[in-house]
């Protein structure tokens, strides 16, 4: 074996994983544990990305904390101050207001009622909760070991989990989903502190509307939202967080830029990559002694504003874990005009046929037209919006993805300077100068078209310009004094949220929904009826639109090839393209709230061994095995997620007994102690078939016994030397180390 340079790199064999875990510290004994995958939520959309727990190397890791705010469309909005008054008068004592049982009153009158088509009084009228990602409670917070978050949505429910006792894991987040993060959280906090105002301090922990009998009387829509399909998601409603709980949350963050690397307890090493869907969101890798695993969240290849989808990263991984959840239409046919088949031979003709393929796999991922696709939505849009406002109607946007904003805005005051109309835009949300502000000065975590800009001396954005040229305002409340003295109509008006029940879009709604002229932008959801149940009658015009959110199906099969890798997970909705024609790559399909074990790809591990060590090494034959090994004396460390052994401390020079192990041959081991002057005679086996013994006799220097088991020899003497002799003589005829 030739050495060269400090340490040497072995192949770690089975018979030595078992050997060395006695001497690995507690956390390092959980290399050797099985992996496994459980998906506690697919999400629903951009809004409520997928959830999973993710077991490598005996550390759980959890997958992005987000939580399902489309599930406030069950409750009612704050209602306009001449609604208000009228609820007030049919029923004074407020029950919600003040959490006594005078709700009796109201759930009688719903007792009565039978199923019919909803409207807006079935709707919960109470401060409303949130609705967590199903089953996350029911797991002990304190065995998560990492958090990792993908999106800026998929962190607004860790207020929840880092204010729970016992939680101590590390939460990974790239530097711009966690200010973006932030920002939403704060924002949402500032919007729900308007309904608490409105209702009053809850005097119970648990709310009138959550107990069962009321339940059970709710419209059969609004219980499915409420229980879920199979009644076992009231346990994830809780009461929104506070402020206090944010900023705590945040000081637990650790900011991440793409591709740097942190490595976990010395075992892990985690890296994020740019997976296109907005500023800062991404996809992680994650290696370790057991290979590489490359997590695909929602992606998009080619991106307006965000930098693109950095698939290339994700190459090279032992198993690519795909969670984008994104395709609406499970039964799509999908027709590959690829050939699957991926050279299992090295040599330099099949690689550089393979980097050709793969480079047209890449070309042809990139030029489906998703970005023109976007752009013509986007047209769309703002041609809707100049028709209404030129029939003298106002518009609300209550659409929350930073880009599409930061895109609209662009579009729609273009084309105002076309039409040469002049109507004022406003953005209307308590956090909407921080969001402005921030993304103006993100240049590496944009797209390369706006870095660019950046370098031309151009502003990344057309917000800044159109603030100066006063043809955007600001504002961070509907009551603003400043707000008020500036309003004029009709206008375009961008402000939070797109549940309609909160924020400044529920006022603006309330004011134009008679309007016919006046128009909603909304982004497709499970329920737009729902949302909008409260408003109607509505005159107003509704336009729905759908955005990009992940890779379309008809490119997960060219996305495979390029990344192949050995094991892939889909979700069970894929289906149809899980017939891989690769034979190297490995497909299995995951359903939620099941736990997948991923197999294992690697029966050896990797020790290296520092060169002082190795030079030490006296191999030994096994005699019944065809194996040679050695013992060495050192300290066996992890970091980096290699393992390795190094001289350590040697302030003791005592040598160690050898490590015996099998049963000794009686035959041989009799000529052996005959040659040591030792007489000795077999004696009758004795005992069952599976716990038999035999007996060797001493008679000659002095007495002694000898009784050799299927699990362990003893020696029984009264004389030390003569023990000594014996244990000698057996440990020869035994392999040992």
């Amino acid at each position: 074996m030739a050495l060269g340079g400090h340490l040497t790199t072995l192949a770690w064999p089975t018979w030595l994983t078992a050997y060395c875990r006695n001497i690995l510290r507690t956390e390092q004994s959980r290399i050797g544990g099985s992996d496994s995958k459980s998906c506690l939520s697919k999400g629903g959309g951009y809004h409520f990305p997928p959830c999973h727990i993710l077991n490598i190397c005996g550390f759980s890791i959890l997958l992005d904390c987000p939580l399902d705010l489309s599930a406030l469309t069950i409750f009612s909005p704050i209602p306009a101050s001449s609604k208000a008054s009228s609820l007030d008068k049919e029923n004074p004592s407020c029950p919600n207001r003040s959490g006594s049982s005078d709700l009796e009153e109201p759930m009688v009158r719903k007792r009565q009622k039978v199923e019919k088509p909803l409207d807006a009084d079935d709707l919960i009228y109470a401060e409303p909760w949130y609705k967590t990602v199903k089953n996350l409670h029911l797991w002990n917070v304190s065995f998560i070991d990492v958090v990792l978050i993908s999106s800026p949505t998929g962190m607004l429910g860790l207020p929840f989990l880092t204010r729970m006792k016992g939680f101590s894991a590390k939460i990974y987040v790239t530097e711009a989903t966690a200010r973006l993060g932030q920002l939403m959280m704060e924002d949402l906090v500032s919007m729900h502190l308007e309904i608490r105002q409105f209702f009053g301090p809850e005097e119970s922990s648990f709310p009138q509307w959550m107990k069962w009998e009321d339940l059970t009387l709710l419209p059969s829509s609004l219980k499915e939202v409420a229980l879920g399909k199979d009644g076992g998601e009231l346990g994830g409603w809780l009461s929104l967080y506070s402020a206090a709980d944010v900023k705590d949350c945040m000081q637990k963050v650790l900011r991440l830029k793409y591709a740097e690397e942190i490595c976990y307890n010395s075992t892990l090493i985690i890296k994020a990559f740019s997976s296109g869907l907005e500023i800062g969101s991404c996809n992680w890798t994650i290696n370790g002694p057991k290979g590489g695993v490359g997590f695909i969240s929602s992606s998009i290849f080619d991106s307006a504003h965000a930098m693109n989808f950095d698939y290339n990263a994700l190459r090279g991984n032992d198993i690519i874990i795909y969670s984008d959840f994104s395709f609406s239409d499970t039964t799509e046919h999908v027709e590959s005009g690829y050939d699957n088949s991926i050279p299992t031979t090295c040599n330099r003709s099949s690689l550089r046929n393979y980097e050709n393929d793969c480079q047209e796999l890449a070309k042809s991922l990139l030029n489906v037209d998703e970005g023109l696709e976007e752009r013509d939505k986007l047209a769309f849009i703002c041609s809707c919006v100049i028709d209404s406002v030129k029939a003298g109607g106002s518009v609300l946007i209550p659409i929350s993805r930073l880009g599409i904003v930061l895109l609209l805005l662009e579009q729609i005051s273009t084309s105002l300077d076309v039409s040469t109309l002049k109507v004022p835009m406003y953005i209307i949300s308590s956090l909407a100068e921080e969001f402005l502000a921030f993304s103006n000065i993100i240049p590496e975590w944009l797209c390369k078209q706006r870095q660019e800009k950046l370098f031309s001396g151009e502003p990344l954005f057309a917000h800044a310009k159109l603030v100066n040229e006063k043809k955007l305002h600001v504002f961070p409340a509907v009551h603003s004094p400043k707000l008020l003295m500036n309003w004029q109509e009709p206008c375009i008006v961008f402000s939070p949220h797109w549940s309609l029940r909160l924020g400044p879009a529920v006022h603006l709604l309330q004011r134009w929904s008679g309007d016919q002229n006046s128009l909603l932008i909304l982004e497709s959801g499970p329920d737009v009826d729902l949302a909008l149940l409260p408003f109607k009658p509505m005159e107003m015009k509704v336009l729905e639109c759908s955005f990009l959110s992940g890779i379309r199906l008809q490119n997960v099969e060219p996305l495979l090839k390029i990344l192949q890798p050995k094991v892939v997970l889909l979700p069970k909705d894929l289906k149809q393209i899980s017939s891989l024609k690769s034979n190297s790559c490995s497909t299995f399909h995951y359903c939620i709230n099941e736990t997948l074990r991923i197999p294992s790809l690697k029966d050896n591990s990797e020790l290296e061994i520092a060169t002082d060590l190795a030079s030490q090494f006296n191999w030994r034959n096994l005699k019944q095995e065809n194996i040679n090994m050695t013992r060495l004396k050192g300290e066996l460390c992890v970091d980096h997620g290699r393992q390795r052994l190094s001289t350590g401390n040697q302030e003791s020079s005592e040598s160690r007994p050898l490590v015996h192990w099998g049963s000794p041959d009686l035959e041989k081991l009799l000529v052996v102690l005959s040659n040591r002057g030792i007489k000795a005679t077999l004696g009758d086996a004795f005992g069952s078939e599976s716990e038999s013994a035999s007996l060797v006799h001493v008679h000659d220097p002095n007495q002694a016994l000898i009784e050799v088991r299927t699990t362990s020899t003893v020696i029984s003497t009264a004389h030390e030397s003569l023990a000594s002799i014996i244990f000698e003589a057996i440990g020869s005829v035994l392999d040992g180390v």
